[in-house]
């Protein structure tokens, strides 16, 4: 059935979007993630113009991420001192990320900047969680698998300043790291309609030392305020968040939540951060496919204009 936005300004199989939310819902419950890196490409694909879809995409992150944050507060596997800490670089770097959104949108390089981003940071975040992935993977079977994961060494974040203690987590440590973690994943939100947490979960992870079990919660409590923000922002500055399309997104978005996370609790750690790495590649591979090859209807528009 077709359904017509009418901010995005086109006609789109309602069916298809209430399918794209509920995959985005699997992958909040499982991994910890919005899925705005999955989402909003994928919308370019069926159509959406690139403005509507990073700002839209911002407010089905809010719903996915409050249904998986219910379950896993449920296990009590939520840190909300850290996600405080999180929150408050969030918000700043979402307001930084809207004003460059804006400036870009002037300019007419909203389009390229989304593909790029994706293309850097999905690259290099994949990458780097595939081969961490498959080292603890080995580890473990050289290990028999039985055998408890050494604590991490103190680092140069253990030495900054400003320490708090963070009893769910484990964690004594200084408020910065995660202050800049939270400015980076606000601009991200703003900037590529993601939650940020194909950023956060592996900072949170290895820069941090989090548990993982603690991080995916933890991770969804902060994405719900900063993608929340973010869909205020654009709202307010852009006119560019369809409600009809955030609506079919949100219905498919709650419910696919849940059963991502009865599906996560049922995987080791390795196991989670190793798929997360292979669809984010994935991902990776297709935007970068798409900047390089020379679309088909952009020849035809060249053709016609020269005639």
């Amino acid at each position: 059935m077709l359904i017509y936005l009418p901010i995005a300004e086109v006609s789109v199989n309602a069916a298809l979007l209430l399918g794209l939310g509920g995959m985005v819902g699997v992958l909040s419950g499982m991994f910890g993630v919005g899925g705005g890196f999955l989402i909003t490409p994928l919308l370019f694909i069926v159509g959406i113009p690139p403005a509507v879809a990073v700002a839209t995409s911002a407010n089905q992150i809010v719903a996915s991420s409050v249904s998986g944050l219910m379950a896993h507060i449920r296990r009590r596997n939520v840190d909300f001192r850290m996600g405080g800490v999180l929150l408050v670089g969030g918000l700043a770097g979402s307001a930084l990320g809207v004003g460059v959104f804006n400036y870009l949108k002037e300019m007419g390089q909203v389009d390229l900047l989304v593909n790029l981003c994706y293309v850097v940071f999905l690259g290099i975040v994949g990458f780097m969680m595939l081969v961490e992935s498959l080292r603890a993977i080995q580890r473990s079977r050289m290990q028999g698998g039985g055998a408890v994961p050494q604590r991490r060494k103190h680092t140069w974040v253990h030495a900054l300043p400003i320490k708090i203690k963070f009893r769910v987590s484990g964690l004594y440590i200084s408020v910065i790291p995660p202050v800049l973690v939270g400015v980076a994943v606000g601009m991200l939100a703003a900037v590529m309609g993601v939650g940020g947490g194909f950023i956060m979960v592996p900072a949170m992870i290895y820069l941090l030392g989090m548990p993982t079990k603690v991080v995916i919660g933890t991770s969804l409590f902060q994405i719900i305020f900063v993608a929340g923000f973010t869909t205020v922002l654009h709202a307010a500055t852009n006119q560019t968040v369809d409600v009809v399309l955030a609506l079919l997104l949100l219905l498919g978005g709650v419910v696919g939540a849940q059963f991502g996370t009865r599906i996560g609790t049922r995987l080791k750690a390795e196991q989670l951060r190793i798929l997360l790495a292979a669809l984010v590649l994935f991902v990776c591979g297709k935007l970068a496919l798409d900047l390089l090859l020379t679309p088909s209807e952009l020849y035809s528009l060249g053709t016609a204009g020269g005639e």
